[in-house]
C-alpha cells in the first residue's frame, strides 16, 4: 500500500462523502430582504423580528402556538371521494394529492383540533397553505362542516385561521358547492350560541374570503395580510384605474370597516381568549370553575 491508496484516497473521500449543510438555515425577509437565522425565526413564530413580517407558518405551527401547552387532539378527517372527476391536466390529480399529502404530511389542506387556550375548550380550524395553496376542496370543505357541527353539539367557541387561494379548480361545481355548505354551517354555529372567531391571514382569497372566512362574529387580520376576492391584477383591468398601494392589505380592510382588529401573531392567542370570554359571558372566575382540568 502506497501514500496514494492509504492518505490521497481517504482525503478524497471525506470530501466527497461530507454532510451536505442544509439550505433553509437563512430565510430572507420579503420585505426589507434582510436574512434571519430560522432558530431565530422560529423563537418568534414566524415572524421577522426587525421589520415585523408575517412569514406563513404551518398548520401545525399554528395549533401549536394558540393552545395552551401546545397540546391538542386532531378531529378525524371525514371520508370522501378523492378525485371525483377524474381530473387531469400535466399529471393526474389524484396523483397531486398523493404528491401533497406525502410532503406536507397532512389530509387535506385544513386541519381541525381541540384544545385549551387560556383554560378555555375551543375547536380550531386552521389552513395550510402548503397543500395545494390551502383551497378548498370537497375533503376540507367536509372537515369544516364536521369541526362546526362537533362546536355547534358541544356548545364550544370555534376560531377559524383563514389562509387559502379559494376554491380547488380540480373539483369544479364540487369545490364551489363547499361555499354555500359551510356558510349554513356558521349558521349553526350562531343558532347554538357558540362565538365564532376569524382570523384572516395571508392571503385569504376567492371562495373563502366570500363565505366562511368574512361570516365570523369577530374577525381579526395579522398585520400585512392580503384579503380579498378577486386579485389585484385583475380589478384594476377591470375597472381600468389603478388601485391604492395598500389595497386588500388587513390596515386597508380594517380603515374601511371590513376588519374588526389587526393583531401581531405574539397577541393573538391573547387577543382571542379575551373576545371569547366577552362573548360567551365567561369571568375569570367562571372560567377556571367550567373549564378546570381533570384530575
Amino acid at each position: 500500500m502506497n501514500w496514494i491508496t492509504s492518505y490521497v484516497r481517504p482525503k478524497i473521500s471525506g470530501l466527497l462523502n461530507r454532510k451536505q449543510m442544509p439550505e433553509n438555515l437563512w430565510v430572507k425577509c420579503p420585505q426589507t430582504g434582510e436574512m434571519v437565522f430560522h432558530k431565530d425565526l422560529e423563537a418568534n413564530m414566524g415572524v421577522i423580528p426587525s421589520s415585523g413580517y408575517h412569514m406563513r407558518i404551518t398548520a401545525r405551527e399554528r395549533l401549536g402556538h394558540f393552545f395552551d401547552d401546545g397540546k391538542w387532539q386532531a378531529l378525524e378527517q371525514p371520508k370522501v371521494a378523492a378525485d371525483p372527476l377524474k381530473f387531469r391536466d400535466k399529471a393526474r390529480y389524484a396523483d397531486k394529492l398523493k404528491e401533497q399529502k406525502r410532503a406536507t404530511e397532512l389530509e387535506e389542506s385544513v386541519l381541525a383540533a381541540r384544545g385549551r387556550a387560556g383554560g378555555i375548550e375551543m375547536i380550531a380550524v386552521v389552513h395550510d397553505m402548503r397543500f395545494i395553496g390551502g383551497t378548498l376542496g370537497m375533503a376540507a370543505g367536509e372537515m369544516i362542516v364536521a369541526a362546526m357541527r362537533a362546536a355547534a353539539a358541544e356548545k364550544l367557541p370555534l376560531v377559524l385561521f383563514a389562509a387559502s387561494g379559494g376554491a380547488r379548480m380540480q373539483e369544479g361545481i364540487l369545490s364551489l358547492m363547499q361555499l354555500p355548505r359551510t356558510t349554513v354551517a356558521v349558521e349553526m354555529l350562531k343558532e347554538a350560541g357558540c362565538p365564532y372567531i376569524v382570523v384572516l391571514t395571508n392571503p385569504t382569497t376567492g371562495g373563502v374570503s366570500a363565505s366562511y372566512g368574512m361570516l365570523g362574529d369577530v374577525h381579526i387580520a395579522e398585520p400585512g395580510a392580503v384579503i380579498g376576492f378577486a386579485g389585484r391584477r385583475v380589478i384594476e383591468g377591470t375597472i381600468r384605474e389603478k388601485l391604492p398601494d395598500d389595497f386588500q392589505t388587513a390596515e386597508y380592510l380594517r380603515e374601511h370597516g371590513m376588519v374588526d382588529l389587526v393583531v401581531h401573531r405574539k397577541d393573538l392567542k391573547e387577543t382571542i381568549v379575551r373576545i371569547v370570554s366577552l362573548l360567551a359571558k365567561l369571568s375569570p372566575q367562571r372560567m377556571l370553575l367550567e373549564h378546570k382540568p381533570a384530575a
